[in-house]
């Protein structure tokens, strides 16, 4: 009998968990108040913290429900990756409390986790450029652009459900300075972007409850942290899919989930983990079910209707849209297209990224009148459009 499971009620059945851990946010909340009276205390702080300060003050409130953040400089993620990475996002979490302090402080945390859905579609321009469209669905959160400049790594733009963070419902970003700190933790906790050399990356559920935890002689990631890692190190899918084999993958959601890559060649795929192994699947369409093996039951109803939806469309027009198309079609598969089948579940963004271009269009909860246009190698990479 076909089993079908709805994000909501895979939402439920972890209805107190979040990406990162409560645990770890109450941590956290500690350590950067912690670091904020030092930085007003100590004559050297500034040299110690400068860093994270300058980061910390670019924060801006966008709309409501949404912020923008720019992070210039050394944030940690080679000597994440050094030291082996983190078998969970628990451990993840110690490595970013102990680096924003500078060792000042280290958390006892633990794992937890959280469910979503979305949507993603590749094509190309009349041009010729490629273009990537994707969906976030979940119930109404917190959102931040970041935009992140590694001291050793590519440009990037990304995006961050905050509530993953679980701060807390009255926590955000652009309070205290303790509270600008502890936003500075969405740059691990990203869930789609682009980099530099157009490469695109996106995070999306399956709803099925199988994860995976592989436990060879490999450094350790999770999957926030690999998106991180693929937006930092990797110029195209084929290095991106390199990468990703010499890590053991640890899903501590507690829930399958896959990975979406497009490049700027126009080459899309679906990353997988199954019974212990990456597969990759070449598609230019991903939802919330598994492309490879599927036997109709990994996804709920909905996942297979926006697929097809995705699918239909992108054959009709063979493959070749403009943003403007990309942005209606992601609009055909928004939440606002299935009332009442996911309860209090929205579209919380929509993003089209023009890979030749590097630029990218965010769209915050179905507002398509009023997007926000984001561009790589811009000093004022983030404004609203017109």
């Amino acid at each position: 009998m076909k089993m079908i499971v709805s994000e909501k009620e895979l939402c439920k059945s972890n209805e107190a968990d979040s990406s990162f851990s409560k645990r770890l946010g109450k941590a956290i909340i500690a350590l950067l108040v912690i670091a904020a009276v030092l930085i007003a205390a100590l004559a050297g702080a500034r040299n110690m913290f400068g860093t994270q300060l300058t980061a910390a003050m670019t924060i801006e409130k966008l709309d409501d429900h949404l912020w923008s953040m720019e992070y210039k400089g050394d944030y940690g993620f080679d000597g994440f990756l050094e030291q082996g990475g983190a078998k969970s996002d628990a451990e993840m979490g110690d490595y970013i409390a102990s680096f924003l302090s500078h060792g000042f402080w280290k958390p006892d945390t633990s794992t937890a986790g959280g469910n979503y859905g979305c949507s993603t579609v590749t094509v190309t321009r009349p041009d010729g450029a490629a273009l990537f469209g994707r969906n976030f669905d979940w119930e109404e959160c917190d959102k931040m652009l970041v935009h992140t400049i590694p001291k050793n790594g590519y440009e990037s733009i990304a995006t961050c459900n905050l509530d993953f963070l679980g701060f807390g419902e009255d926590w955000k970003p652009d309070g205290s300075m303790g509270d600008k700190f502890m936003a500075l933790a969405s740059v691990y906790a990203i869930l789609d972007g682009m980099n530099e050399k157009g490469l695109c990356v996106a995070d999306l559920m399956v709803s099925h409850e199988e994860g995976i935890d592989q436990n060879t002689d490999k450094p350790d990631i999770t999957i926030v942290s690999g998106l991180r890692l693929l937006l930092d190190k990797a110029a195209n899918v084929e290095e991106a899919l390199e990468l990703l084999s010499q890590y053991d993958m640890h899903f501590s959601l507690g829930r399958a989930q896959h990975f979406s890559l497009s490049d700027a060649a126009g080459r899309s795929v679906a990353v997988e983990w199954k019974d212990g192994e990456m597969v990759v699947t070449d598609t230019p369409v991903v939802t919330n079910f598994y492309l490879h093996g599927d036997d109709g039951t990994s996804g709920s109803a909905q996942s297979y209707v926006r697929f097809n939806t995705l699918t239909q469309r992108r054959d009709a027009a063979k493959g070749v849209m403009t943003a403007e198309e990309v942005r209606t079609s992601l609009a055909a598969v928004a939440q606002s297209n299935f009332p009442g089948e996911n309860g209090g579940e929205k579209t919380c963004w929509s993003c089209v990224y023009d890979q030749r271009e590097l630029t990218a269009t965010f769209y915050d909860t179905e507002d398509w009148a009023q997007p926000y246009a984001l561009s790589l190698g811009e000093k004022d990479w983030c404004k609203k459009g017109e």
